[in-house]
């Protein structure tokens, strides 16, 4: 199940996060011991709950935590500890959520209610105060301008797994360190800042595991040297850094290096001064840091082999596809034979019976039919065998078409001869369009004039001209016949010559119009450019 966090939850939890944070910190604190209860409930909520609106007004947030900061750590309260550590973190939401202007005047606002909480009553603040000032606002900035990069998103889309690491790390780090922020010398928003900061970077263990690793094992030697008491929780946090190292990163060779690196780490850390250190302590020193990179690199097999297991799902559905596709075009192939054999069939019976009526009738316009009714039926088969062969075998190159002037001039003497008159206008600068253009224009001069001997009759008067159209390479194309010198019955049509014809333009990226010319004729024109005909 995919958690998604949206609206007034989150925010809630937030303002409820920040609240805690002070009460536990200020429990602790002697100078609240003689307060009432009222005042230190009050204090709490006062610079928790603004953390609930952190997410949609974070430079607001920033500019009023830098200013309860300022005015806790005047009046002596402890929780001036609490609002450092919530400014670092509003900070960081600012400089992802917001634009650098923003992000610049929240960190001057947060490095000088820094300062103010750092320098002592009196005393004035050093160039070394103001390093420390600027560098406690500047982290976290930085930090939130880094996450936003797309450059460190994770290929996984869903941010459950990052939360719930920075939530159970953040969680387990104060609770079980809480207590003994007051023995550290230094002050105890420090302590907790890097208690905060040490769980919040499990979140962007996944995607920066080295970078935690360092991180934790910084501080732990920090740890180990000005706060003993909280050794045992910067150790879990280190393994657990270590864990999600062996998960993400593949390399034997770096789990090698963090494993040793780790074990000397915890033999720093676990083994006390003047303690012996005996082969079987080592061994089970060794045994404990190994746990965790087994874990993390049983978790990365698992997740490597579920990836692969999608990569193979992904290849048997692509694989399914093409096999769907070659017997779509096997039954297509099966198809066009089946037509071929059939109108094959009927068209040279049509041949034979037009060649013996040829021989049989004398010479003269009858003749003359028969003898184009032949070489029609030659060329419609030879026409089908072609198509048949291409159908067989999809990446056998076509040959190549017959010039299109010449098909234009062949389709006028064809009509001519059964008894329109046509007239040719075909512009010079006609040839320099692209062979695509020429082509498809042939083809519309030739089923123009097969409409106009079907519709008209013998006897109609069609002009056909061939212009260069407006963009360069392209071509005007018009077929204008008069009207019918005798009534005609209408014949029917099913209209799939001129839904072809427009098929054709519009795949080019032309334009086709067909009609009556007002003068009892009909108009075809059509428009073919020359720039996608020549990259088609």
């Amino acid at each position: 199940m995919r958690w998604r966090w949206r609206g007034v939850p989150l925010d809630v939890l937030l303002a409820a996060s920040g609240i805690s944070l002070d009460l536990l910190l200020s429990g602790k604190a002697p100078a609240w011991d003689a307060q009432p209860a009222l005042s230190v409930a009050l204090f709490a909520v006062l610079v928790g709950a603004p953390m609930g609106f952190v997410r949609h007004w974070p430079v607001p947030v920033v500019f009023y935590l830098s200013a309860f900061l300022v005015y806790t750590d005047q009046i002596g309260s402890f929780t001036s500890n609490s609002a450092q550590m919530l400014l670092c973190a509003a900070l960081g939401a600012a400089a992802y959520r917001t634009e650098w202007p923003w992000t610049v005047l929240s960190v001057a606002a947060g490095a000088l209610a820094s300062a103010f909480n750092i320098a002592d009553p009196g005393v004035a603040l050093t160039s070394t105060a103001w390093m420390y000032s600027v560098g406690i606002a500047l982290f976290p900035a930085l930090l939130g301008a880094y996450l936003r990069r797309p450059a460190v998103r994770l290929e996984e889309r869903t941010i459950t797994p990052d939360v719930l690491l920075a939530a159970g790390g953040v969680a387990y780090a104060v609770l079980t360190t809480w207590t003994s922020w007051h023995a550290a010398p230094q002050p105890v928003w420090v302590t907790g800042l890097l208690a905060v900061t040490a769980g919040l970077s499990l979140g962007i263990a996944r995607r920066l595991p080295g970078i935690v690793f360092l991180l934790q094992g910084l501080l732990l030697m920090a740890a180990d040297t000005y706060l003993p008491q909280v050794v045992n929780t910067s150790m879990l946090l280190v393994f657990i850094s270590i864990g999600v190292f062996a998960m993400r990163v593949a390399s034997w060779m770096w789990t090698t290096v963090v494993y040793l690196a780790a074990c000397l780490l915890g033999a720093m850390a676990v083994v006390e001064p003047g303690v012996e250190t005996t082969p079987i302590r080592a061994v089970m020193l060794m045994a404990m840091v190994v746990t965790p990179v087994a874990i993390g690199r049983y978790i990365g097999a698992r997740q490597e082999a579920q990836a692969a297991e999608r990569l193979r799902a992904r290849e048997s559905a692509r694989l399914a596809v093409a096999q769907v596709r070659a017997d779509q075009l096997a039954e297509r192939e099966r198809i066009a034979r089946e037509v071929h054999d059939i109108v094959a069939h009927h068209v040279g019976a049509m041949v034979l019976r037009a060649g013996a009526a040829r021989y049989a009738a004398p010479d003269g316009p009858v003749a003359d039919a028969l003898a184009d009714i032949r070489e029609t039926g030659h060329q419609a088969l030879q026409d089908l065998r072609g198509l048949l062969d291409l159908l067989r075998d999809p990446d056998r190159q076509p040959d190549l078409p017959a010039d299109p002037a010449d098909v234009v001039r062949e389709s006028a003497e064809r009509v001519a001869a059964a008894g329109l008159v046509v007239k040719l206008d075909v512009d010079p600068a006609a040839e320099q369009a692209s062979l695509v253009a020429r082509a498809s224009a042939a083809r519309i001069v030739q089923e123009g004039l097969t409409n106009v001997l079907k519709h008209a009759g013998p006897g109609t008067r069609v002009n056909v001209r061939l212009t260069p159209a407006r963009t360069p390479g392209g071509l005007s194309v018009e077929v204008r016949n008069g009207p019918p010198p005798t009534v005609r019955e209408p014949l029917p049509s099913s209209g799939q010559g001129l839904a072809g014809m427009r098929e054709r333009v519009r795949a080019l990226g032309g334009a086709l119009t067909a009609g009556p010319d007002g003068e009892g004729g009909w108009l075809l024109s059509a428009t073919l450019p020359g720039a996608r005909g020549s990259a088609a």
